[in-house]
């Protein structure tokens, strides 16, 4: 395996395990058992890999490929073990220690899979079709997570919270823009550094896009 794909598969499985652990999170906050905390994980993991790839008329890679189901559900396990035994971890003055955990580990997944994304587009002969390349980006970096929200029952991250998805859009116009200018590896690293660094700054600076209140909500 060469340097270049060892770096990309890197990336792939950083970004599965951070996923994974976010979605896992999620299923013991709300109070599922071990298998629906294993779903939720490796489904925040892979599900927009899936919505991907049906797209492009491919089977998807996470059925061809279980690595990355394998490497989410371990993952997730890992989770659900350290909160099992250590059941106050999160609770109290460690709730903010949740909060944190979740950000980054969202952060870092929805940086690596939006450039996941463009670059499967761009591999599938897409390279000149800029819209595409960014519908790909975005869906794969969000699609998982609103799927785990979904299920979860509750309203989608991508829709209430610090310009998740806006995050996501930038950051695959950069990988685009950046992989025309440079090459594959480079594009990759800055459009998530960029997707990651526009997310801890809109959960510190609250930032969110125009809503209305109606009556009294």
């Amino acid at each position: 395996m060469e340097v270049q794909s060892i770096i990309v598969f890197s990336m792939e499985l950083i970004g599965t395990i951070a996923f994974a652990a976010s979605g896992a999170m999620t299923g013991i906050n709300g109070k599922m058992d071990i298998f629906g905390v294993c779903v939720l994980g490796v489904i925040t993991a892979v599900g927009g890999g899936i919505a991907r790839d049906v797209i492009l008329g491919n089977v998807p890679g996470a059925l061809t490929n279980p690595v990355y189901v394998a490497a989410a559900l371990f993952a997730s396990l890992i989770v659900f073990a350290l909160l099992y035994f250590r059941k106050n971890l999160f609770q109290g003055k460690f709730g903010v220690l949740y909060d944190k955990t979740m950000l980054v580990m969202d952060s870092i997944g929805l940086g690596i899979f939006t450039a996941v994304g463009v670059m499967t587009g761009i591999h599938e002969g897409y390279v000149e079709n800029t819209f595409l390349l960014v519908v790909l980006g975005t869906l794969t970096g969000v699609g998982g997570g609103l799927l785990r929200d979904i299920m979860a029952g509750q309203p989608p991250y991508i829709f209430v919270k610090h310009v998740y998805a806006c995050a996501s859009v930038i950051g695959a116009v950069s990988c685009v823009w950046i992989y025309r200018e440079t090459g594959q590896i480079a594009a990759m690293s800055a459009s998530s550094a960029i997707v990651i660094i526009i997310r801890f700054l809109a959960a510190y600076y609250h930032w969110n896009l125009p809503r209305i209140k109606l009556g009294d909500s």
